[in-house]
């Protein structure tokens, strides 16, 4: 238990009849029947404190979250006194994490409930523990004030952002893939497995044209094919120290992340199987592709808790142990921080990958890089970063050229495009025909 403001005011009070009695103001008697009364008072409130029970608390929070900007936690609290209590309530959540609504000051009335909501912002992704509620309790004096940990602690796992792919699960793989900003060349019939017969159309070549169809119902029919299915695609993620850069409030890992979850979607619904080597300083983290909705449940599972470390990324060995658990041809994509420093090393590893899989290097760009080329400013320091980032971005830029010019495809992204682009390429990459 601790003082009350009025506790503290009584005994600054105490304090003042004790001088007055010293300077001969008041008689010596005055102060110690004041004390008396006092200590009889702050013994029996603080008693009575302790003899109140505490407020039941129940939070309403679901086993897992995405990593967003902000969600509500509920809170749902019950009196078990038989009087009015005025308490003061704080939400034991994670510590580094920015909350909106707490602390609150409340009063409740005997035997009933309150609910309230309040919000907190995400630090990261993992496994965190909301550890029971604090409320403070006062005596009902206003002499002593309790605090107490009420409720059961909650254990949350906080997953990458999958809230966008809810918002796709009614729409077509087409709208869902422009959803994300993905800009679709669509061609009818390119694929190579039949899906359906349908009325010719004008334009139709005449080698799709059923004639045992034809011939049965007289009119012409013509063969539907879409793309292949049961096919493999396999994340090549670079945890490296290039990924704790950030852009918004996230890393670029955690958006890289974000991106796999939306390719792996449109994948999955396509047919293929999606799987994920993520390269996080020595912990090389491999799930084997896998088909429908466990192959989404696989990747949230293994990867919520993947967190970039600050040290270099090993691509050849990411890429040996790649060749050893990846048998079949597959779309890999490698989503990493291409610079001229990796020359020889990412060369070899792609060179590796290539012999047996169709390869994709995506490079992440940071654009506070970008800010800086193009910000010369009017001083000399401004200029000459403004010259560094424009000779970094060049030099990154050959880099990209060397690995186009040996046959690997790059793409050269903000986080913001990251998604849109990547879903791009792997659809192009169906209809080509090239897995």
């Amino acid at each position: 238990m601790r003082p009350g403001v009025a506790l503290l005011g009584l005994l600054i009070g105490w304090t003042v009849v004790g001088v007055l009695a010293a300077t001969g103001w008041l008689p010596l008697w005055a102060w110690l029947a004041f004390g008396a009364l006092l200590c009889a008072l702050a013994v029996l409130d603080g008693w009575r404190l302790r003899r109140q029970p505490s407020p039941q608390a129940r939070r309403h929070l679901p086993p897992v979250a995405p990593l967003v900007n902000e969600w509500k936690v509920g809170l749902q609290l019950r009196s078990a006194a038989r009087r009015a209590q005025r308490i003061d309530v704080h939400d034991l959540h994670p510590g580094e994490w920015p909350v909106r609504g707490m602390p609150r000051q409340l009063r409740l009335a005997p035997g009933r409930e309150i609910e309230l909501d309040y919000a907190v912002s995400p630090s990261g992704r993992g496994q965190f523990v909301f550890a029971g509620c604090q409320v403070r309790l006062h005596s009902p004096w206003r002499l002593w004030t309790q605090r107490r940990v009420v409720g059961e602690s909650t254990t949350i796992r906080v997953y990458p952002n999958f809230a966008p792919l809810a918002e796709m699960a009614g729409l077509s793989v087409e709208v869902a893939s422009r959803s994300v900003g993905a800009r679709l060349q669509r061609r009818r019939g390119d694929g190579t497995e039949f899906q359906e017969l349908r009325e010719y159309r004008i334009g139709d070549s005449l080698r799709k044209i059923d004639w045992k169809a034809t011939a049965r119902i007289g009119r012409p029919i013509s063969r539907e094919y879409r793309d292949e299915r049961n096919q493999q695609v396999v994340l090549l993620l670079d945890g490296g120290r290039r990924m704790l850069a950030q852009d918004d409030r996230l890393s670029h890992f955690d958006h890289v992340l974000n991106a796999s979850l939306a390719l792996a979607y449109i994948a999955l619904r396509q047919g293929d199987a999606v799987g994920m080597l993520a390269c996080s300083g020595e912990d090389m983290r491999w799930l084997p592709p896998q088909q429908g909705s466990g192959g989404m449940d696989m990747l949230l599972g293994a990867g919520y808790d993947l967190q970039a470390q600050p040290v270099a990324t090993d691509y050849v060995s990411a890429a040996s142990k790649l060749q050893l658990h990846q048998r079949r041809r597959a779309f890999v994509v490698l989503i990493t921080n291409v610079r001229d420093e990796d020359d020889a090393e990412l060369r070899m590893a792609v060179s590796m990958l290539s012999r047996r899989h169709l390869v994709l290097v995506v490079s992440l760009r940071e654009t506070a890089l970008d800010r800086a080329a193009i910000d010369v400013g009017d001083t000399l320091e401004s200029a000459l970063r403004s010259a560094s980032a424009m000779q970094y971005l060049t030099e990154r830029e050959a880099m990209h050229e060397k690995l186009r010019r040996e046959g690997t495809a790059v793409l050269d992204v903000t986080c913001n495009e990251l998604s849109g682009r990547l879903i791009e390429r792997y659809l192009a990459a169906k209809r080509d025909g090239r897995l």
